[in-house]
Formats: structure tokens, C-alpha cells, sequence
């Protein structure tokens, strides 16, 4: 079973999963026979953070907060999706019902709420060409909704069109001191990429996303399945993604130079286990380093 080391790392980074529920970690990260009930307590005796995406589908219940907030212990961290009523449905238009509630349920949590992330969809060049290639609309309204936001938040935003990153949205997140999510995702350019043609730092903290090819890692999944080779499809890793994981380890390190905390968020669908992602990226910084890798646990 899996045991994460992150003593080698930074105070400031924080390294976390989307999503904690699981089941499919069970005996991999989970102990065997570990109930839902206790998967967050056990994900917290390990990682300081984690990125909450279930909050994207709807606003959580008052007492669903209040369980993730005694579950885990002082300095434990929640990052979490703004619903998509808001950033999909809605476009930050006429949301202020719905905003007001999640943010009034997210204060349950007290010290350990995090940033607010704020996923905005993926533009067609052949629905909205215009659209596709500058955002301009996108831009309007958020000009608009960002003032709104309480001062006592932090938070993220995350565009899939590659054409958006750019000075007209690097400059309106920095003049609210909002985060641009980095995001390793088929639609966006390399981290290294972007980072060389324009400042991502636009808040006093930075964040990051590992999401992968969601429908490539689906097939890659039930193939591994239908040949036999695959118990479950998310208790071990299944791509090789110790490239790109060299990658963000070096964009990684030079931005905390920068920042005082980073927020890193590993999907499943990344390389086929979020945890084993994490200690892939620990392993590929000692080596950065020059230090020796941990013991395989």
C-alpha cells in the first residue's frame, strides 16, 4: 500500500488529489476494508490538502461541510469547484442566489476553506470562432462578477482555450489578486510553454492541475480491463508520465521562488491513480535535487 513521503518538499507546496472518494483506492492508499465513511480521515493522516470536485455537480449540504471539517485535523486544507450553475449554466450572470449560498456553506469550514476554484468551459472554434480565438465576451463578464467576490476569499480561475492566455486575462486576475490555474489538459499548451511567453503570477499564491485526457485515459482503461491486465480502473498507474512530470517539477520549483504557496492537484485520469502521481512528482524532485529517492513503500 502506498504511503506518501513529502518531507523533502517545500512548507509551500501543497500536494493534494481531486477527489477523495475513491473507492478504488482501497488497498492501494485506503487500508483494506476501509468504509467511505472514513476515506477523508485516512486521506488526511497523508496529504495536508485536497482539491473538492464533487461541489462542481452541486452546492454540498450544510451538514456535508461541517463532516469534512471535523474529519480532518488543524492546517488540513479544502480547494473547491465553484458549481457549474455558475460557471457553465449561468456564465456569472444573474447568480448571485447561488453564489450566496455556496459561499455561505464553504465558510463552514472555517480556516481550512482554500481557494475557489472557478472552471470556465472549453469554446469550439466552429460554435463561436470569435469566441474561440479571444474570450472577449468570457472577459466582460468576468470583469463584471470578480468585484463582487468577498475580499476574505481567495480564489482561481481556469480557461481550456489556449487562445485566452494572453495579457487581457493575465491582467484582469492580477488586478484582483486571482490565481491562474495551470493545468496539464490536452486543449492548453506545456507549462514550460507558457511560462516563457507570459507572467502567470497573478495572486499571492499559485495553483495547479494535472487533469489529463479524459476520454483517452477512459479507453486506455477499459482496454487494460478487457485484456485482463486491470483489476480496477483507478488503484494503480497506468501511463508513464515521468516527462511531464520532470517538467512541472521544474516549472514547479522556479515559481516558488516567486510565491510563497502552490496548490497541485492530481486527477486519476492523469496517469490511472491521483496518489501514485504524487509520489512519481515527489520522487522526480529528489532527483531534481540530487538527492535519493524515498523507499518504495
Amino acid at each position: 500500500m502506498l504511503t506518501i513521503d513529502q518531507s523533502a518538499l517545500p512548507d509551500g507546496l501543497r500536494l493534494g488529489t481531486s477527489s477523495f472518494s475513491s473507492k478504488d483506492w482501497i488497498g492501494s492508499f485506503y487500508p483494506e476494508k476501509t468504509p467511505p465513511s472514513d476515506f477523508l480521515g485516512h486521506y488526511a493522516g497523508q496529504l495536508g490538502t485536497v482539491e473538492v470536485d464533487a461541489t462542481w455537480y452541486s452546492i454540498p449540504a450544510a451538514r456535508t461541510v461541517e463532516g469534512w471539517e471535523r474529519k480532518t485535523p488543524a492546517g488540513f486544507t479544502f480547494s473547491l469547484k465553484v458549481p457549474k450553475t455558475i460557471t457553465h449554466e449561468l456564465s456569472m450572470v444573474g447568480c448571485e442566489k447561488e453564489w450566496s449560498l455556496f459561499w455561505e456553506r464553504v465558510s463552514l469550514l472555517g480556516e481550512k476553506r482554500g481557494p475557489l476554484l472557478f472552471q470556465f468551459p472549453y469554446v469550439a472554434k466552429g460554435k463561436d470562432p470569435d469566441e474561440y480565438a479571444t474570450g472577449a465576451r468570457f472577459l466582460e463578464r468576468l470583469a463584471t462578477f470578480l468585484p463582487t467576490l468577498s475580499s476574505e476569499g481567495r480564489y482561481v480561475v481556469e480557461v481550456r482555450n489556449r487562445t485566452w492566455i494572453k495579457p487581457p486575462l493575465v491582467d484582469l486576475l492580477r488586478k484582483h489578486d486571482v490565481a491562474l490555474a495551470l493545468v496539464d489538459y490536452y486543449t492548453m499548451p506545456r507549462p514550460t510553454e507558457i511560462v516563457k511567453t507570459i507572467d502567470v503570477k497573478t495572486a499571492g499564491f499559485g495553483y495547479v492541475r494535472l487533469l489529463g485526457h479524459h476520454r483517452r485515459m477512459n479507453d486506455l482503461i477499459a482496454e487494460a480491463r478487457s485484456e485482463g491486465n486491470r483489476e480496477n480502473d483507478w488503484g494503480s498507474l497506468l501511463l508513464n508520465r515521468t516527462r511531464e512530470t520532470a517538467e512541472w517539477v521544474g516549472v514547479l520549483k522556479s515559481l516558488l521562488k516567486r510565491q510563497s504557496e502552490i496548490f497541485a492537484y492530481f486527477n486519476n485520469h492523469y496517469a490511472g491513480f491521483a496518489p501514485g502521481s504524487i509520489d512519481l512528482f515527489i520522487r522526480q524532485w529528489l532527483l531534481e535535487q540530487g538527492g535519493r529517492e524515498p523507499e518504495s513503500a
